[in-house]
């Protein structure tokens, strides 16, 4: 039987481990949302994005109406402008892309067509749809942030879960996410010299927390406690390393989920390399089942 031993920080090199990616596959699922996030959806610490995504909840409200009680606004003086006034309220709120696509979804209407034409011309195509189609009860969510926003056009049974809510849960084992705990932001490996370094700073370029308007994705590792488990051709131990990535969406983008898996490496450009073996065991990864109903699903 193979003898695992899960080593102390201290008894590893300040420059590194030793690994070997050719023990492993790679998954390149980090990789995707490392390189389509801007900016604005990159964050340092899990502190930070939580202040982000908590700040954005606290803006926020929900309301349960009846689909063909929605007014669409438009100006033929603002070809680009339109906008929805929820029974009962006074405010417009602006459609943002996502809840523009929900709304469209749920009358059967096109949303690229629609997103071509005229403000005006769109406004009165979808307020044929919200009038004609049979009315259903929808569950709104907006957030004030300048002007109100409507993030979510989901069914009145949909269970949403927080994007903070997901980000706390992490942060009771992570803490900030950058080495104050066992959980952190993963280093690089070095393809010159096979040498993973777990310790580098976090930074716009290294960092795997992410949220967007629409969901939030987070990747930590416990990279500085390598989990030996044999030994390579050359005699030096066979490491690998644990770590997870979880993702959330409050406006029904994506159900919640959670992989966790063993790996040997994780490169600049956030591939990871895993161990073959843990790839094929349910124990070890595991993606958790919707917990939200969904969009169109009728009211009971």
């Amino acid at each position: 039987m193979t003898q695992v031993k899960i080593l102390d920080d201290a008894r590893g090199p300040r420059g590194g481990y030793k690994v070997d990616v050719n023990r492993g596959e790679r998954i390149g699922r980090v990789s995707s949302e490392w390189f389509s996030r801007p900016a604005d959806e990159r964050y340092l610490s899990l502190s930070e994005l939580f202040a982000a995504v908590r700040g954005r909840a606290e803006r926020s409200r929900t309301l349960t109406v009846e689909s063909a009680a929605i007014r669409v606004e438009a100006n033929r003086d603002d070809a680009e402008r339109l906008a929805l006034v929820l029974p009962g309220e006074d405010v417009p709120l602006v459609p943002t892309h996502w809840s523009f696509g929900q709304l469209t979804s749920l009358v059967g209407a096109p949303a690229t067509y629609l997103r071509q034409l005229p403000a005006p011309l769109a406004g009165i195509n979808l307020q044929y749809g919200l009038t004609s189609h049979r009315a259903e009860l929808i569950k709104t969510l907006e957030v004030e942030d300048g002007r109100v926003e409507l993030r979510a056009v989901t069914g009145p049974d949909y269970g949403r879960i927080f994007d903070h809510e997901l980000v706390t849960a992490v942060q009771r084992i992570a803490g900030n996410g950058t080495g104050d705990t066992r959980w952190k932001v993963p280093g690089v490996l070095d393809w010159s010299t096979g040498i993973y370094n777990p310790r580098v700073d976090v930074s716009q370029d290294t960092t795997t927390l992410y949220a967007s308007d629409r969901d939030v994705f987070l990747f930590l590792v416990d990279d500085l406690n390598p989990i030996e488990a044999g030994r390579l051709p050359d005699g030096s131990p066979d490491l690998y390393f644990r770590g997870f990535y979880c993702w959330n969406s409050e406006v029904g983008a994506k159900t919640l989920g959670i992989a966790s898996f063993y790996l040997r490496a994780v490169c600049q450009n956030r591939n990871l390399w895993v161990s073959r073996t843990s790839r094929k065991s349910p124990s070890v990864t595991r993606n958790l089942r919707p917990l939200a109903s969904p969009m169109r699903q009728r009211p009971r």
